[in-house]
């Protein structure tokens, strides 16, 4: 016969256990923290004065590349593709000297830069959605802005996005 104390003992112990079991499911594949808690990379390209390509693209740490044209792309919309996480590193590695304090925003240093083109926005997002912002303003002639844009220049062929990344003006668009 069980007695009540027991039946009481029993539930709570099952109820734990359900409770623990579920609290070691993954809820959200997104959510989950992808390669050992690597942060994912997004690149905001945005508007200049003329038909400049505004875009986002971002990389996880297992290299799947996620692309939105906005406005003056080959490709309006989203399109996504795996690059593999070696070009994830890659790209760590070479922004990692402009990337700012760990949940602090800044600007690349530009000692003298053409007016009237795109703004970067390179943002790093952890695990747990913390993001380190830093934002360039493209056309330096000098200072660490002049090899940040040699490399923004390069990302697209890199990422393997240069076909939807491409400026194309359509009829009836404005600029900027």
């Amino acid at each position: 016969m069980i007695t009540i104390l027991s039946a009481r003992r029993y539930l709570g112990l099952a109820g734990l256990a359900l409770l623990t079991s579920c609290a070691t499911l993954p809820q959200d594949d997104a959510a989950a923290p992808d390669m050992n808690g690597a942060e994912t990379i997004a690149i905001s390209v945005g508007p200049c004065f003329g038909f400049c390509p505004v875009y986002n693209v971002g990389i996880v740490p297992k290299g799947k590349i996620t692309f939105e044209g906005l406005r003056h792309t080959v490709v309006l919309g989203e399109r996504q593709r795996e690059a593999g996480a070696a070009a994830y590193r890659a790209l760590s590695a070479d922004l990692a000297p402009y990337r700012p304090q760990t949940g602090t925003s800044t600007t690349v240093e530009c000692e003298a830069a053409i007016s009237d083109t795109s703004t970067y926005t390179i943002t790093w997002t952890d695990p747990r959605g913390n993001q380190t912002v830093a934002r360039h303003h493209r056309g330096c002639s000098s200072g660490p802005g002049r090899a940040l844009d040699g490399l923004l220049d390069s990302m697209p062929s890199r990422l393997g996005i240069t076909d939807w990344a491409k400026q194309i003006t359509r009829p009836g668009e404005s600029r900027g």
